[in-house]
């Protein structure tokens, strides 16, 4: 027993899943060296091995030191600083793979044995195995690489947390990178959510990206969200805002009568008019909306009670000509002679709708170039007829079908006041298009997508009932039957939906300095891993501790981080730079401020 360089100590007390272990008088503490790798012993979030014959248990080192002495032993005066308190996660039958969970506990006496390199190799399996990607290895063991199962973490959903400067986005860019390597994963699907344009310098070699403003240099594209693939109370909430339940109706069914005529004039394939409801992605125009509503109000007639075209009282020149007829496609209202009592009488519209201020906001945004992406979608926008040049499976093809692995959705230039909107509606038309395509090759059970979520908080808060909660909220809970994963990135935890950081199967945890987002984490995690958490605010940038079931034993990682090239804009710039190429300590120069007005104007940082 003296000459096993890995025995740690005994089992000296059960509680449950939480055992108590005596290291044994010979056992150093530091640094220890087997069979050539090195091992640091005593280490918080370490793992150990717990012999029972032919059975051995897998356990996390949660405490060490005088605290970790069973309460009976303390209460007695007894002053001990050589216990550990270690959870234990799961079993492995001699010359079988490891499970989580355990059919036997632990029992006074039983030999403690630190984990090395080859009992790792049965709890995570062989690090060159197809279904496991390295991120980087165990902080207490430089040789043993840290393993995360690709099945788990895609359908089973994860969580990447950390406060602002800990690692979230390189940890992020560096899993995506690891997730999409062609030789071993050629079909890899991941759709990222990019609210303030990072990880296009991070991901250029393997992303496809759409930004409202491309830069066509950079080989991006221009991102289009198509109005009417929206569903009815989405197209609302970023057209008319807040209506009364009479205007809301009205609205409802002229986009239908506008839906129901653009099928006669094109049939869609898989829709008919006994099918059609508001809410299915047949296209429509909006301008013609706004303008036949306009005229509804705004109009004034020639004879009392007047509602027709013809009887509308339009401003004319000298040759009888009108001088404004109006055009919906460049929202230009017509020019109506005033209401009068003299001769010729002009008579006020009698319609009932009474939705001015609302239905000119909309004209405004139709008017309004930061919303061309929606409103004007290049091929995807509908001639005054409601006719596309391009229906919406060429849109989705670019997202979910191009040749790279990777599409990032560039949301920087999307104004903010419709962001949370915009983040759900996309969310929605692309699980609603894989929902129902789920049994074919393009949908998610031949192919399941991953859905990256940056800066989760923003969208999905716990005060957020809005489309994109609604949105992430129904992938969570239902993604993992069709295919569909989510992985929610946050600095604040405990502003997230409860709900969804609920169902993420694996945990990223990187620093966290707050104690309000420490204690939603630690309540989060299934394992009775709150010895382990409290190690969250003194972890180094670009370490964490991952636990869930892309793991089979949680997990202190250093994570590998991504080539320089290729790592997110998301770093602090220097204030003294020692190559004195930029900071506070460079030499001072006559900068060029047209230039920055140029690309605040273009809105591309170029």
């Amino acid at each position: 027993m003296a000459s096993d360089p890995t025995l740690l100590g005994s089992v000296q007390d059960v509680r449950g899943s939480t055992v108590s272990v005596a290291l044994d008088p010979r056992t150093q503490s530091g640094l220890v060296f087997i069979e050539g790798h090195g091992y640091r012993i005593g280490q918080v979030g370490s793992f150990v091995r717990i012999s029972m014959g032919f059975v051995d248990l897998f356990g996390v080192v949660s405490q060490v030191g005088a605290g970790a002495i069973p309460a009976r032993l303390a209460e007695a005066g007894i002053a001990d600083y050589r216990w550990m308190t270690v959870e234990i996660i799961g079993e492995s039958l001699r010359g079988e793979e490891f499970k989580r969970g355990i059919s036997q506990y632990p029992t006074v006496g039983d030999e403690v044995h630190l984990v090395t390199e080859v009992d790792l190799a049965r709890v995570y399996g062989r690090a060159d195995a197809e279904h496991v990607v390295k991120i980087g290895h165990l902080a207490s063991a430089d040789s043993i690489p840290a393993l995360v199962d690709i099945n788990k973490l895609v359908t089973r959903h994860s969580a990447v947390i950390g406060t602002t400067g800990a690692g979230k986005s390189t940890t992020v860019a560096s899993l995506l990178l690891a997730m999409t390597d062609p030789a071993r994963y050629p079909s890899a699907r991941i759709l990222v959510f990019d609210l303030h344009g990072e990880y296009s310098t991070a991901l250029k070699d393997r992303a496809d990206v759409f930004r409202i403003n491309p830069d066509a240099a950079q080989g991006q594209k221009r991102l289009v969200v198509p109005y009417w693939a929206m569903q009815f109370d989405e197209l609302l909430a970023v057209t008319f805002g807040s209506i009364d339940d009479n205007s809301r109706a009205a609205i409802l069914e002229k986009i239908y009568d506008l839906k129901s005529k653009s099928l006669v004039l094109a049939a869609r394939a898989g829709v008919t008019q006994d099918t059609l409801t508001v809410d299915s992605p047949v296209p429509f125009s909006i301008h013609k909306l706004w303008f036949d509503f306009h005229r509804a109000m705004n109009a004034t007639h020639t004879v009392a009670g007047g509602q027709s075209e013809q009887t509308e009282a339009l401003v004319m020149d000298q040759n009888g000509a009108p001088v404004q007829q109006g055009d919906p496609m460049t929202v230009t209202p017509p020019r109506y002679m005033p209401h009068s009592q003299a001769q010729p009488r002009i008579f006020l519209s009698q319609s009932q709708l009474n939705f001015k201020r609302p239905l000119d906001k909309l004209a405004a945004k139709l008017r309004d170039p930061r919303f061309d992406f929606l409103f004007r979608p290049n091929d995807w926008m509908p001639n005054v007829n409601g006719q596309p040049t391009a229906d919406i499976d060429s849109l989705l093809q670019m997202w979910l079908g191009g040749e790279k692995p990777i599409t990032i959705l560039d949301l920087s230039g999307i104004p903010v006041s419709v962001t949370t909107d915009m983040v759900g509606a996309l969310l929605r038309i692309i699980y609603d298009a894989m929902f129902w395509a789920r049994n074919i090759p393009e949908g998610t059970r031949a192919r399941p997508l991953l859905v990256v979520l940056e800066e989760a908080h923003s969208y999905i808060g716990k005060e957020n009932g809005g489309s994109a909660g609604e949105s992430v909220r129904r992938i969570v809970k239902e993604g993992r039957k069709y295919g569909i994963g989510a992985m929610v990135i946050s600095q604040r935890p405990a502003e997230l939906d409860s709900t969804v950081l609920s169902q993420c199967g694996t945990l990223f945890a990187l620093r966290l300095s707050n104690a309000v987002d420490r204690g939603h984490v630690t309540g989060t995690v299934t394992d009775n891993m709150e010895g382990l958490m409290a190690m969250l605010p003194v972890l180094r940038t670009g370490e964490a501790i991952i636990v869930g079931e892309a793991v089979h034993l949680p997990v202190r990682t250093v994570l590998d981080p991504p080539p320089r090239d290729q790592r997110p804009k998301s770093f602090d710039p220097p204030v003294y730079d020692p190559t004195g190429r930029s900071g506070w300590n460079r030499n001072r120069a006559v900068g060029d401020y047209g230039t920055v007005v140029e690309l605040w104007r273009k809105q591309n940082p170029g």
